[in-house]
């Protein structure tokens, strides 16, 4: 009996080894990349080898299109198009330059898109929600508004974690954007108005960025990512807004005490003529005073209906440069697919922006949108049963709810169960993010496959540019109307949020998949230089700032640009292979 189990164990050793070899010599060839993924292992025993999908150029032309479409490495996890089999098998390779071109203008316009369904519609909704809750403006701004502010970035993670060949992409999104924003937007404002910076938020917000970046910079080098240190990411997040909220508290407390021991050369937060300032700076014309009907006249439900959907302001027009009506342009067809598409709740405007026809309408529609973008429509279309679709039967109970929600209201109050219709216009508008930033993922891995760029150079160029050209604009717009001290504290509280809830919840969301732990693969050399080049760049102002007694000047500001030139050098030399490590 032992004999036998012996043999048996020998053979069993001996297919091991030869399915190993025919691996193996399956794996040699033309390409040199080919491995296989132990992330997600085939089911049964044939387990398909995948190969770099950057191996396509080591092909014939010929051989191409086959080669995309049955590489596993060459298929995204979600999307509605296929960028990559549009490349190679719907266009012949002499048109390759023209197909880059329209690439580059939809990524473009996927920027856009992101950017204005988080300023328009994702950014209030959430303010709305944290109004009817009640919060502080501390808790929400280190909450419900950095989450609106960043959703591009957090949308563009989680879709990248979602599939082990993107990973690096939001890694090198998540750092790239941390070095642009504590550099070029840092010390564009220094160099905009020279201030004084807040003292203790700049120190706690600048030692809490630097322990998430040691916890991205550790989960790296181990290699992957397990439950404790996700949920590690979430805890420290929720430890840094306790800390903001007992910070200031405790200001608050020590400035009604005595006026003596305040501090106004370094205040922790602006006072509320501060904040009025800035909305009377930033809205110093009311464009819908200049024309007002002489007589109060009702509107029909048919003319509420066409002015909601009507996106553009013809006497704001009328006022605005040539290269405004250009972009806006641009947004029209946005602005009005997302009025139609997601509710708006604003308590600002006139009956919280309750609009009867409209928000009927968004009943049937913005539950349809979410079906239809959840997943990239795989929920909507199944059928239950299989007989009838699930979007089928949304459209139903939508029109039900649109139908009775109409005869229940009126045109001049908002009922009572207005508030709900902040929560689906938030649902909405996040999906309507997540589409956009998943075709944004898709675009970047096949230009990286086409130009043979790793994911990490894509996510610090591209995709940390365009994620972060808003909060560029709006930090040096509020600089230059002489606020550089919330311009500053907005480049660390916002990237903050980012990486911990970013990597934290994308890591989360894989490993509530089934997966034991979320495996990490540097893109080689250049994730160090990147994380290396982030750390290096706050240990730098950690330091200059206190030596300069928090007065950043224009000096201060060149300094931080020349820094991210020079990062941006060696990032480009270390990724075409100028800048290697040498094999012992």
């Amino acid at each position: 009996m032992a004999g036998r189990q012996l043999n048996l164990h020998w053979v069993l050793h001996l297919l091991c080894v030869l399915l190993t070899v025919r691996t193996v010599s399956g794996a040699s060839g033309p390409s040199t990349g080919t491995h296989t993924s132990p992330e997600f292992p085939a089911s049964g025993v044939n387990q398909t080898p995948v190969v770099d999908c950057r191996d396509v150029y080591g092909l014939n032309a010929s051989d191409r299109c086959d080669f995309i479409r049955t590489n596993p490495d060459c298929h995204s996890e979600g999307g509605y198009l296929d960028y990559l089999e549009g490349i190679f098998c719907h266009f012949p390779a002499h048109l390759l330059p023209l197909v880059i071109t329209l690439y580059a203008f939809w990524l473009l316009y996927l920027f856009l898109i992101l950017g204005v369904t988080a300023s328009k519609f994702f950014c209030p909704n959430l303010s709305a929600i944290s109004t009817m809750l009640k919060l502080s403006h501390n808790v929400a701004g280190v909450t419900f508004l950095a989450f609106g502010n960043g959703a591009p970035d957090i949308f563009s993670a989680l879709v990248a974690f979602s599939d082990p060949h993107t990973a690096s992409l939001a890694f090198g999104a998540l750092f790239g954007a941390g070095v642009l924003v504590t550099t070029v937007v840092a010390g564009g404002i220094a160099i905009l108005r020279p201030f004084t910076a807040a003292s203790r938020p700049f120190l706690r917000d600048i030692v809490f960025y630097m322990v998430a970046v040691f916890l991205t910079f550790t989960a790296l080098y181990l290699g992957r990512v397990t439950l404790p240190w996700a949920l590690g990411y979430l805890g420290l997040y929720v430890f840094y807004v306790f800390t903001v909220v007992l910070c200031t508290w405790i200001y608050q407390w020590q400035r009604s005490r005595s006026l003596v021991y305040s501090m106004p050369g370094t205040p922790e937060m602006l006072s509320d003529s501060e904040d009025d300032r800035v909305s009377s700076t930033t809205n110093s014309y009311d464009y819908r005073e200049e024309c007002q009907p002489l007589l109060f006249y009702q509107e029909s439900t048919a003319q509420i209906l066409v002015q909601a959907l009507n996106p553009l302001d013809y006497r704001r027009w009328r006022y605005k440069p040539a290269y405004w009506r250009v972009l806006k342009s641009f947004k029209l067809p946005v602005e009005f697919l997302l009025l139609l598409t997601v509710p708006l709740v604003d308590p600002d405007q006139e009956n919280r922006n309750w609009k009867r026809p409209l928000n009927c309408l968004h009943l049937v529609i913005s539950p349809l949108v979410v079906v239809l973008t959840l997943q990239s429509g795989a929920y909507g279309v199944y059928e239950i049963g299989g007989l009838f679709p699930v979007w089928g039967v949304v459209v139903i109970v939508g029109t039900a709810l649109a139908a009775v929600t109409f005869f229940a209201t009126s045109n001049s109050e908002p009922p009572r169960l207005h508030w709900l219709f902040a929560f689906l216009g938030f649902l909405t508008s996040a999906l309507w993010i997540n589409a956009a930033a998943t075709e944004v993922v898709n675009i970047l891995r096949s230009l990286g496959v086409v130009f043979q760029l790793s994911n990490t150079v894509l996510g610090l160029t591209l995709l940390a540019w365009g994620n972060s050209i808003g909060d560029v604009f709006s930090d040096f717009t509020l600089a230059r109307q002489g606020y550089p001290r919330m311009a500053f504290s907005a480049c660390f509280g916002g990237i903050i949020f980012n990486i911990l809830v970013g990597v934290g919840l994308g890591c989360l969301l894989q490993l509530s998949r089934g997966h034991v732990e979320v495996k990490l693969e540097p893109d080689g050399l250049l994730v160090w230089v990147l994380a290396g080049a982030l750390g290096l760049s706050l240990v730098c102002s950690l330091v200059s700032v206190p030596l300069q007694c928090f007065q950043l000047n224009k000096v201060y500001g060149f300094c931080l640009l020349l820094f991210y030139v020079n990062f941006l050098v060696v990032a480009l030399l270390t990724e075409f292979g100028v800048i290697h490590l040498t094999s012992m």
